[in-house]
């Protein structure tokens, strides 16, 4: 299937890619990551570490089974099996989005009796061509959550719209932060 030429488009103005690191991007130390070194399309890497999701008292999720999604400038997203959440918790938010790498983006709330997070977390049910392995996912922004990758406190990405998890072992600097819009 060829790609649409819209398509084409939307993909060919990033200028970063993962294949140079920006001069004010530090170089990672022994054990670190530099978003700057993630390609772009993104890669996909299936992560085995335990990552919970809680969402005050109750538990969102509980997996070792996430996969990150590893894109230029940005902190991983997590997505997780819909098998290893607590879907009851899960209603559709309405709305949605559109990314070039990975497709159509559907959003979730989270309800809990009269608790309510609207808009937390979203999936990608029929993803594009590379990006199949999101199919039966969903990622959480993890601002108003408490999310632990191998029991380490989970950072949300800075500005809002992206939902990376900023982990111990990365170095930026990330999108989402002042001045980054040209990223």
């Amino acid at each position: 299937m060829e790609t649409p030429r819209w398509l084409q488009s939307a993909r060919s103005q990033w200028r970063w890619r993962g294949q140079e690191r920006p001069s004010f991007a530090p170089a990672p130390g022994p054990g670190q990551e530099s978003v700057w070194d993630y390609p772009r399309p993104p890669r996909l890497v299936r992560d085995d570490r335990e990552v919970v999701v809680r969402w005050g008292g109750v538990a969102v999720a509980r997996t070792v089974r996430a996969i990150r999604v590893l894109e230029t400038a940005h902190p991983p997203c997590f997505y997780l099996p819909w098998a290893d959440v607590a879907r009851p918790l899960f209603e559709p938010a309405g709305g949605g989005s559109f990314c070039e790498w990975k497709g159509a983006a559907r959003y979730w709330s989270l309800v809990d009796g009269e608790r309510r997070l609207n808009g937390v977390a979203w999936s990608y049910p029929q993803p594009l061509l590379g990006a199949e392995l999101l199919a039966d996912c969903v990622a959480l922004y993890p601002a108003h959550l408490d999310c632990r990758v191998a029991d380490a406190v989970v950072q949300a990405q800075p500005g809002g719209f992206y939902g990376g998890w900023i982990t111990p072992e990365l170095v930026g600097p990330f999108k989402g932060e002042a001045g980054s819009s040209g990223w």
